[in-house]
Formats: structure tokens, sequence, C-alpha cells
């Protein structure tokens, strides 16, 4: 049985919490916890066309700040791990009890890579990547078509749930991969870049079960030079 846009939108709702989405506004977000939902750095109509409204708030509002939730309930119990950054957790799960391991695995690594995710984005986005980060992809991929098909295929073909990435690797390397769930790259040492959701969260609202166009329309907003700080930031 198919589901229509409103049948979606309650199912969100009934999953998530409840919202309306009518005058729904953007929250007070008082951390519960050690962690806090980050701030959208623009208005959730902002990428529109490309990403619309109503998906930018229950992403962000919803499923990020379960992420968030959830790693807090997860550490709540153990005061010495409240110290640590998220980033801390994630690259050292194996040292982690192994009651809430993979509950901080889940949720830890949903909050950096949605954290990540809205900051690679602008309103202002687009076009072909500057600074550094342009010359890599260029000498690695040979152009940056090359590159986008690349990375679009690697999206594409993800099997269920997951992010695709473009990482700088142990080598220095730059390399497209592909993760499931909420893993992140840091889980196996590499650097992530940048990264694209592809749960159907993030664009099933819009583009349905066209994951290929929603590929296709992300890089309309793309942030280059906020990929290129971290393309800096994780060579340095």
């Amino acid at each position: 049985m198919s589901l229509d846009r409103r049948q979606f939108l309650y199912l969100l709702g009934a999953t998530l919490g409840t919202a309306t989405l009518a005058g729904l506004k953007p929250p007070a977000f008082a951390a519960t916890g050690p962690y806090g939902l980050i701030a959208l750095p623009y208005s959730y109509d902002a990428l529109e066309p490309y990403i619309d409204k109503e998906t930018m708030q229950f992403h962000h509002d919803k499923h990020h700040a379960a992420y968030v939730n959830n790693l807090n309930t997860a550490v709540a119990k153990y005061p010495e791990l409240q110290k640590k950054t998220v980033v801390e957790l994630i690259k050292n799960l194996d040292s982690l009890p192994a009651d809430i391991r993979t509950t901080v695995r889940n949720n830890g690594g949903g909050d950096l890579n949605h954290t990540m995710f809205w900051q690679i984005m602008s309103p202002d986005g687009g076009g072909e990547p500057t600074g550094e980060i342009g010359a890599a992809i260029i000498a690695k991929f040979g152009s940056f078509e090359e590159f986008k098909n690349a990375f679009n295929q690697a999206g594409t073909k993800l099997f269920g749930s997951g992010w695709t990435w473009l990482v700088l690797n142990k080598s220095g390397q730059l390399e497209i991969i592909s993760t499931a769930n909420q893993d992140s790259p840091l889980m196996m040492g590499l650097q992530p870049i940048m990264g694209n959701d592809v749960w159907e969260h993030a664009y099933y609202l819009k583009y349905r079960n066209q994951r290929a166009e929603y590929l296709k329309q992300w890089w309309n907003v793309v942030n280059w030079e906020e990929v290129n700080r971290r393309y800096l930031q994780a060579k340095a």
C-alpha cells in the first residue's frame, strides 16, 4: 500500500512526537544533558526549492533532536563519560560500557553526522568547489563532474539507510565511501570532509522514492567554503 503525503507526515509525527506543521516555530533547544542540539545556520525554507521546509523541520527538530536526547540518556548514569566530546565517544566505542555502546554508536554518530550536514549546506551554496578542496578533487577524480557522478552513484547504490561521504583516508588521499545507518567515518579512522544523508527522511517528502534525483539536486546547496575548511583542518 502506498502512502500519500498526509499519511507520511502523520507517520513521522507518530514516530517522533506530535507536531503541527502549520505555524511550527524553531524551538528553544535547551540541553537536557551534556550534549546539545545545534541550531540551524539558516531558516527552514532557506534551501528551497532543493530541500523543502517541511523536511528541514522534521529532519532537524525531530530526527536530529532525538539522536541528541538519546545520547544524553545513554550517558546519564556514567558521569565520567559526560566530560567527553561526542567525537571522543565515537572514536573510542570499544572502550564504552557494553550496555550503552550501540546506543552511543547510533545516536552519537547521528548527532555528529547531522551537525556536519547542516553546516556544509547553504542557501548561497552550489557551483564548483573552490580553494584547495577543488584542486584536490580534480587531482583525484579527474574533474568535478566525474567526482559528482562517482559520489551520486555511491549514494544511489547504498542499500537501505546511511550516508555517502568524501573522506580523507589514512594515506591522506580523498576517497568516496558509504556507511550504514548513522556510522561515522571517524569509527574507521577516516576524516569526513563532506557527506550526504540518504536516509529516506532526508528526502522522501519532496522526492518520494527518487533518491537519485535528490542526490543530483543536493549539489545546488553544498557550501564549498565550509567543505574546504574541513579539508584543510583534516590535513593539518
